[in-house]
């Protein structure tokens, strides 16, 4: 099999599971963007977590230009991407008990804030405490994750329970069990991961229709400009010195 073929293959499975996604979640991620502007509104804070791959996608929203400068990343020391080493470190640490507890009550998250949690299996320790944390502090949680899991594999955590089973609002990203979108003759393994691509549009859909809820409620969008763009910084130093007091990636 051709190199090329393999390579549609790909950006057409990622195609159909955002197609998916378009159809299937369309109500979520519009619930989920209204729930951001209306925080935003009421003077709350804006938190994204995931741990591995999937906290690649929670910086992709953070600090980031043409998103809100008001999301800010809620990091567990080695678990933020595969930053850590050996890497595998970093998935040990997901099904350490008690880790979420400890990082949310030394943070500045409280009562009234939006959490936005992505786990793309939703079954590890962390993820699950995280959630379920913070919504005995008040906080709203927005999960993203693949509900496919919740029903194909068992979860790490001692409740039973998966990262949907705590949220306020759960985006769908239909990524199967395993996360490969392709298998091929000579290849022992199913490869193509597509859960990056999917997560990633389904968190900027979310906040385009933040967006466009703050417009609706008469609130300019808090965003941030490109700085490689004629006035970018200087846009975005006013965006972030009026809303400073709710930003936390300065400090």
């Amino acid at each position: 099999m051709g190199e090329s073929k393999l390579a549609d293959q790909y950006l057409q499975a990622a195609i159909g599971l955002l197609e998916r996604v378009r159809t299937e979640e369309a109500s979520a991620i519009e619930d989920a963007g209204t729930l951001l502007a209306d925080t935003v509104q009421a003077g709350g804070r804006l938190f994204a977590f995931g741990a591995g791959h999937s906290g690649l996608a929670a910086q992709d929203i953070v600090y980031r230009a043409g998103g809100l400068a008001l999301m800010n990343l809620l990091a567990v020391p080695g678990t933020v991407g595969i930053d850590v080493m050996p890497a595998t470190l970093g998935s040990a640490l997901e099904r350490v008990d008690g880790l979420a507890g400890a990082v949310l009550d030394t943070s500045p998250a409280q009562a009234g804030d939006v959490l936005v949690i992505i786990s793309l299996s939703g079954r590890n320790a962390l993820p699950v405490e995280m959630a379920m944390n913070a919504r005995a502090l008040g906080l709203k949680v927005i999960g993203v994750t693949s509900v496919a899991y919740a029903t194909e594999t068992k979860s790490r955590h001692v409740s039973g329970t998966f990262l949907k089973d705590h949220c306020d609002i759960v985006l769908d990203s239909k990524i199967a069990v395993g996360d490969a979108e392709l298998t091929a003759e000579g290849v022992s393994a199913p490869f193509g991961p597509a859960s990056s691509v999917v997560t990633s549009a389904i968190l900027q859909a979310m906040m385009a229709s933040a967006a466009a809820g703050l417009a609706a409620l008469g609130v300019d969008p808090p965003l941030l400009r490109s700085g490689n763009v004629d006035g970018g910084h200087e846009w975005n130093g006013r965006v972030l010195n009026q809303y400073g007091a709710r930003i936390f990636y300065r400090h």
